[in-house]
């Protein structure tokens, strides 16, 4: 039988052994392979890693981002289907196996999202159909009243008119998780290495579509994503997601309203 490989890039990311003690419910299995490609993380952390006896490390020698290191599991593998999953994700045996049939039905499909969720199951809006610089920056802005103002604009944004009784095709889902036909993402080169960090999951989810792949959300099958926000908070981060944006829109073209 061929193998479902479950890919996660990290580099000392804080959630990684929660997310390991959960996928341990069901792994070691014959039809996952779990493979972490490590972004130049502390040898302690490296280490501990690979305690996990269904884990598979990839050591990189420097930290070259988030699609660097899904490219590197997934550009060269021989595989039907894979799963891009973050270190900070809690899932389901069941929930997988129900992306994985769902993306087999259809063959114009390139990737399956799940609803995504809050530890309080609460649902983040990951999904996007458009991107404007002013709908990014809104969300950094600390005024209720602001946000306020502009509340069916943010709810547009945020995709949150999808429907929560059947599936929907969409343009843009969420990198934190997304189960992907292997074969399509080699055909577009997987991931665009010069996004380090942000945005290059709405960049593949465009260059999909570019290629005639769809992309399909189900809102009957979810995930747990710990989700820290870290650009909301690290200086470092809220500059690499600037970076990653001006990188997003010269590609794609400057949308500002």
């Amino acid at each position: 039988m061929e193998p479902i490989i479950i890919g996660i890039v990290t580099h000392n990311s804080n959630d990684i052994f929660q997310t390991l003690d959960h996928f341990a419910t069901f792994l070691p299995n014959p039809r996952y392979q779990l493979v972490i490609y490590d972004n130049a993380s502390e040898k302690e952390y490296v280490e501990k890693m690979k305690d996990y006896q269904f884990v598979h490390v990839i050591e990189g020698k420097e930290n070259l981002g988030f699609g660097h290191g899904h490219n590197q599991i997934f550009l060269h593998q021989k595989i039907a289907v894979g799963v891009i999953c973050n270190p900070d994700i809690l899932v389901e045996e069941q929930t997988i196996e129900q992306l994985i049939f769902l993306l087999q039905q259809d063959q114009t499909l390139a990737g399956v999202s799940p609803k995504v969720l809050n530890e309080d199951q609460t649902v983040q809006h990951l999904v996007r159909h458009k991107l404007t610089v002013f709908d990014y920056m809104l969300r950094f802005i600390p005024f209720g009243f602001v946000k306020n103002a502009f509340k069916k604009r943010l709810a547009d944004y945020e995709c949150r008119f999808l429907s929560d009784t059947q599936y929907s095709f969409i343009r843009m889902g969420s990198g934190c998780f997304m189960v992907i036909d292997v074969a399509k993402f080699q055909a577009i080169n997987g991931f665009d290495e010069r996004f380090f960090m942000y945005f290059e999951d709405n960049d593949l989810c465009l260059r999909f579509e570019q290629k005639g792949y769809r992309l399909l959300y189900t809102p009957f099958d979810s995930v747990i994503h710990l989700y820290g926000k870290g650009a909301h908070r690290n200086p470092k981060l809220f500059l690499i997601f600037l970076q990653s944006m001006g990188k997003f829109f010269h590609k794609w073209g400057w949308r500002f309203f």
